[in-house]
C-alpha cells in the first residue's frame, strides 16, 4: 500500500546499486534521487520501529498501522531536508510524534462529536500497553503478565504524553540524549529533565505492584 502511494509520485523509480546493508546515508541520497528501492530499504530497516513506536502511544494497532503509513509517506516527501544524512531514525521518529498527535486531536474531535461517555473519552484506553513477555507458559504466569501489562500500561498512560513520548524513546528504541533532542526538538538539557522526572513517576506509579515503597 505505501509503495503503490510513493509509485504515484514518481513516474520512474530506478534501481540503484544500493542494497539492503547499505549506510542510512547512501540509501537516503540514493532515494532523493529517485531510487525507489533504497527507500524500499530504508522502510524495511525502520519501519518495525516506527510502527512500534506509535502503535504505544496510540495504543491501537489500526491506528498504528495508518500512522506508519502516513510517516513513510510524508519521510519520502521530505527526505531532501534531511541535513544528517545518518540521522535517518530521528527523523522518523520526529515525524511519527507529529502523525501521532494529529490523529490524537482527530480522536478527540470525533469522540466529542459523538457525545461518547467519560469512560469512553479516555484516550489512553485499550489496545494495551508496550509488549511484556510472561516467564513461562503456565496460567499463573500468563496471569502474572497480563497484570503487569495492565499496571504498566495505567503507569504510562499517568505520565503527560510529550514525557511518556520521550520516555518510549529511551527505554524502547534506546535512543540516546541527543537524538532524543533531536526528535521531541528539545534542548538535552530539557530531555535529561524530562526522562529523569518520568523515571521517578514510572517508580511511584509502580511501587506499590513491585513492593517497594514511592
Amino acid at each position: 500500500m505505501l509503495f503503490a502511494v510513493l509509485a504515484i509520485r514518481e513516474r520512474v523509480i530506478p534501481a540503484t546499486q544500493t542494497g539492503p546493508d547499505a549506510p542510512d546515508e547512501v540509501l537516503v541520497t540514493a532515494a532523493i534521487a529517485g531510487d525507489g528501492l533504497a527507500f524500499r530499504y530504508l522502510f524495511d530497516r525502520y519501519g518495525t520501529s516506527v510502527r512500534r513506536y506509535v502503535h504505544d502511544l496510540l495504543r491501537d494497532a489500526s491506528l498504528a498501522d495508518e500512522a506508519t503509513q502516513e510517516v513513510f509517506v510524508r519521510a519520502h516527501a521530505r527526505l531532501d531536508k534531511l541535513a544528517k544524512r545518518d540521522r535517518v531514525l530521528p527523523f522518523l521518529f520526529g515525524i511519527a510524534r507529529n502523525v501521532h498527535l494529529e490523529k490524537r486531536r482527530a480522536l478527540k474531535k470525533a469522540r466529542k462529536h459523538d457525545s461518547l461517555s467519560p469512560a469512553d473519552r479516555d484516550e489512553d484506553g485499550g489496545g494495551g500497553p508496550p509488549a511484556l513477555v510472561a516467564n513461562g507458559p503456565s496460567p499463573e504466569d500468563s496471569l502474572l503478565g497480563n497484570e503487569a501489562d495492565q499496571v504498566l500500561g495505567k503507569a504510562l498512560a499517568g505520565l503527560r504524553e510529550d514525557r511518556r513520548a520521550a520516555l518510549l524513546l529511551r527505554i524502547d528504541h534506546g535512543l540516546g540524549y541527543p537524538e532524543i533532542a533531536e526528535t521531541m526538538g528539545w534542548s538535552l538539557a530539557k530531555v535529561k529533565n524530562e526522562i529523569h522526572r518520568a523515571r521517578l513517576q514510572l517508580r511511584e506509579a509502580l511501587a506499590g505492584y513491585m513492593g517497594g515503597e514511592a
